[in-house]
Formats: structure tokens, C-alpha cells, sequence
């Protein structure tokens, strides 16, 4: 058998490259030494992890299933590398973090100072924005999503989990009434968050296993949950958001969490991306492991 670690690294390149001769390529070796790689790890599974054609790769289901495995497990290892070797790096340079603007502001930049702290020859630049930015073709060191992910180019590590919750203003509630059930939703102004496919201006989804979608409208729409967690406290209408926009509003009680009869839905967790390198740069490295350890899966 040819090493596994290797031949885990010429699959996961030739699964985002699309061929074994790119992934040869970027790694180093010859196509024919990448061939070998893969065939040699598909014989000690057992499985085939690719489709081939003399065109192009495509993976199989258990391929798919794999990928995610090792991309994992090759990211642990560069970290378990990273952390014996942090002492001896000197973190500088720039880092470009494009990060959703609410949780930027509510939940990241504070944090930022201690970080700052460890690291004097590090300048951050933040980039608050709450489209899907594409790292490699904008320059972005690392981004932050929430929700499931669905590009399996980057290598992804979770640093938290996420929650969402429908909430209104006292006043509001007061008028309106407070619904119990969320079928009540449809008689309320339920404010949509315009990027979302959860809880969008159309329909809001519940349940464990997002099964549930709920018809709403409203009389305003927005792309930043920050505005619609003001126009919320001002008594405009029902918002459907993470508990870290609405958290500070909650504990004043500008803001009511509504109990309904199903739960809210599986909106997935909050993962920090980046491009997959062989070796991340120390910055990137120093970053990833400030933040994994800040949040430790907390859910915000």
C-alpha cells in the first residue's frame, strides 16, 4: 500500500480539481503516480470512489462520503502540526476575514482586540458583507458562513453552533397577539430576511428536520437582520432570526421569544472557510485556532 496520508491528499485534490492529472499537479507528482494513489486507496477500501470518464472524475456516493472525512482528517493534521509548530512562527502580514455583517459585529469584533493582543505584526481587515464571497477569486484569507455547506472546495472548521428564534415587541403583541401555533403566523406581519431560504419573506421553516414550511408576508423585507431586529423592536412586525442579533433585545425585554408549537428549524452551524493549501499560513492557522477556541461550539 502507498501512504494513505498521500493518497488521501491526491483524492481530495483530484475531487476538487476534477482530474488525477491537475491533482498530480498541484501536489507534486506525476499523473501516473496520482493514478496509483487512488487506485491503491480504492482497493483498500474496497469501494470506487470515482466515477472516471476520459474527460473528467466525478465522485461516487461513498466517494462523497469519504471526501468530507478526509478533508477533516487532513485539516486536523495540518492543525495538530500548526499548534507543535506556533511558537516558532511569527504571525504577520495581513489577514483578510470577509465575515456575515451581524454576527461581524455583534459577536466577532469584540473578540478581535485579544487576538490582536497575541499577535502585534498581524493587521486585520474585516470585510462585513452577507453575500457568499469566493475566496480565492477575491483575495479573502478566510469567511464565516452559517448554515449547511454546500462548496466542498473549501475546507471548512466549526467554531459554533447557531439557533433561530421568532420573536416580536411587547407593544406589538400587546395589538396583535401573541400565536401560539406557528399555522397563527400567517394572520402576523412577519418581517422576511430576503437571503434566506429558512426564513425568507414568503415562508418560515420548522421542525428538527426542516419540514415544516409556514406561508408568511409582510409589509417589509430586508437583507440584514440588524434592520429587521429594529424595525421589530419599534413594533413593526414578527422577525424569525439567530439568537445572536436578537440576544441584547431579549435581555431587555425590548424583544419576546414566542414559545410556538413546533420547534425552530435546523438552521445548521457557524463555520470559518478556507482555501484548501497544503499549509495554511500561519496567520490563517492562528485565526482558525483563536476562534475555535473563543467559541468552543458554544451555540450563539
Amino acid at each position: 500500500m502507498l501512504d494513505r496520508l498521500t493518497a488521501m491528499q491526491v483524492f481530495c485534490r483530484a475531487a476538487t480539481e476534477g482530474g488525477l492529472s491537475a491533482a498530480g499537479r498541484r501536489l507534486g507528482i506525476s499523473a501516473t503516480m496520482a493514478t496509483k494513489h487512488v487506485d491503491a486507496l480504492e482497493a483498500q477500501l474496497g469501494v470506487k470512489l470515482f466515477h472516471r470518464s476520459t474527460r473528467r472524475l466525478t465522485l461516487t456516493e461513498a466517494g462523497r462520503d469519504y471526501l468530507e472525512a478526509c478533508q477533516r482528517i487532513l485539516a486536523e493534521i495540518e492543525e495538530a502540526n500548526a499548534a507543535v509548530a506556533s511558537e516558532s512562527v511569527d504571525v504577520q502580514g495581513v489577514l483578510r476575514f470577509s465575515v456575515p455583517v451581524s454576527f461581524g459585529v455583534s459577536c466577532l469584533a469584540p473578540v478581535l482586540a485579544a487576538f490582536s493582543r497575541r499577535h502585534p505584526g498581524l493587521r486585520l481587515e474585516l470585510g462585513l458583507n452577507d453575500r457568499l464571497v469566493d475566496l480565492i477569486e477575491e483575495g479573502w484569507d478566510l469567511t464565516l458562513r452559517i448554515g449547511r455547506l454546500a462548496d466542498s472546495r473549501m475546507i471548512a472548521r466549526k467554531i459554533a453552533g447557531c439557533d433561530l428564534v421568532v420573536c416580536g415587541s411587547p407593544a406589538y403583541l400587546a395589538e396583535h397577539g401573541t400565536p401560539s401555533r406557528v399555522a397563527d403566523l400567517g394572520k402576523h406581519n412577519c418581517m422576511g430576511y430576503v437571503i434566506s431560504s429558512l426564513a425568507g419573506p414568503t415562508a418560515w421553516t420548522f421542525g428538527a428536520t426542516n419540514s415544516i414550511r409556514v406561508p408568511v408576508s409582510g409589509n417589509l423585507c430586508a437583507n440584514n437582520g440588524d434592520a429587521l431586529t429594529a424595525a421589530a423592536v419599534a413594533g413593526q412586525g414578527l422577525i424569525y432570526q439567530p439568537t445572536f442579533i436578537v440576544s441584547e433585545a431579549l435581555k431587555t425585554g425590548a424583544l419576546v421569544r414566542l414559545d410556538l408549537d413546533q420547534p425552530a428549524c435546523n438552521v445548521g452551524d457557524i463555520f470559518v472557510l478556507y482555501p484548501p493549501e497544503r499549509r495554511p499560513a500561519a496567520k490563517v492557522r492562528a485565526m482558525i485556532e483563536y476562534l475555535a477556541g473563543t467559541f468552543a461550539d458554544a451555540r450563539v
